[in-house]
């Protein structure tokens, strides 16, 4: 419950970061983040419904039209930054915050292909941010790996424990 506020929190910092990083996509991606933990935050506390939602799985046609949106935005996005900005790894960064929001809204509806989408991010993003010279950023990140396998792990618990 407490990750949403403290989530905000960090994501301020990671915006500023990575501003002074080159890392555009990731700048972007940290609005993203506050705003959906804002939304999450709600969700989870009872504004919208009294418990949290059940861990359910995705429909198929969902996660694969999601999943090409975020191969269309990484493409587009990086384009813009590759021929724009003076960005590093235009495309690889705009990977991360293309998946990175799709993993998000999974996590906001407690899908459970959330976990299989921040691997994915976590990957990317280790090597990425190692390369700027974010030693601390990339050691999180790995952490932040381990956490998705840790939480794959629960909420397949718990969709089994819920019949």
């Amino acid at each position: 419950m407490h990750t949403w506020w403290t989530g905000i929190v960090g994501c301020g910092l990671f915006a500023l970061l990575f501003f002074d990083s080159q890392l555009y996509a990731d700048v972007t991606l940290q609005g993203f983040f506050i705003a959906t933990s804002a939304i999450g935050w709600w969700h989870w506390r009872g504004g919208v419904a009294a418990l949290a939602p059940p861990v359910r799985r995705s429909p198929v046609p969902l996660l694969a039209g999601s999943t090409l949106a975020a191969l269309a935005v990484t493409v587009a996005y990086g384009s813009l930054l590759h021929h724009w900005t003076d960005a590093y790894a235009p495309y690889v960064d705009s990977a991360v915050l293309a998946f990175s929001v799709m993993a998000q809204l999974l996590l906001m509806r407690r899908r459970i292909e959330t976990w299989p989408a921040w691997l994915l991010v976590n990957t990317l993003s280790v090597p990425l941010y190692a390369s700027r010279g974010l030693t601390l950023t990339a050691v999180l990140y790995a952490a932040y790996w381990l956490n998705a396998w840790h939480g794959w792990w629960l909420w397949r618990r718990a969709m089994t424990q819920a019949g």
